[in-house]
């Protein structure tokens, strides 16, 4: 582990997970435990000996660690307690990166739908008071996920067959647009960004846009 040699708590905590790639390992791991070959897939463009290095570091520090599952025979990569408390600052740099991300993909940009899983409820976390409940589709490629709003905050997943009240048809970058409070509902519909199949008022109750 390199040292910045500095008794500073940002720059520990740098030594630890600011090398390439190793937040965006720690994202996989916010989303659910997962095993060697599903993190080659979530995360393209990392080659498998660098992904293997990053492991094994965030491991030694113990930020992640191995567990056995399938009857003992395969080994799944998890976050340890303390690693998860990662979920906070993660949150907060997608918040901040909202101006970067209204404008769309850069060309050759990958995406995987599973990435607004934390960038939705963390966009809305702060800036949505839930007052009642509602689950509405997002329809952003394969497969439908469902953002479900409840008294204690909102989560993400593939959608599980439970009755929508709406789904939205949008681009990612269009919902993570609501998300943010970059623009209106209203506006978003007009200018044809956005498409509705259900109740419209719960969309924007939820998105308070």
């Amino acid at each position: 582990m390199r040292s910045y040699g500095q008794y500073c708590g940002l720059a520990r905590s740098l030594e630890v997970v600011g090398d390439r790639w190793n937040l965006l390992i720690v994202r996989q791991l916010l989303i659910a435990p997962a095993r060697y070959r599903d993190l080659i897939d979530g995360l393209p463009g990392i080659a498998t000996n660098l992904l293997a290095d990053r492991l094994r570091d965030l491991e030694a520090s113990g930020v992640v660690e191995r567990r056995l599952t399938g009857e003992g025979s395969v080994v799944e990569y998890a976050l340890t307690p303390w690693g998860a408390e990662l979920r906070q600052p993660i949150e907060s740099l997608i918040r901040w990166s909202t101006p970067l991300m209204v404008r769309g993909p850069a060309d050759g940009d990958a995406f995987r739908p599973e990435w607004l899983a934390l960038a939705v409820p963390a966009l809305l976390d702060t800036r949505v008071k839930v007052r009642s409940s509602a689950t509405i589709g997002l329809d952003i490629g394969d497969p439908t996920f469902q953002l479900r709003a409840t008294l204690s905050g909102f989560d993400l997943s593939p959608h599980d067959g439970r009755e929508l009240d709406a789904t939205v048809r949008a681009d990612p970058a269009y919902v993570l647009g609501l998300a943010a409070g970059a623009f209106t509902l209203s506006d978003a519909l007009a200018l044809g960004l956005v498409e509705i199949d259900g109740d419209k008022s719960v969309v924007r109750t939820v998105f308070a846009a």
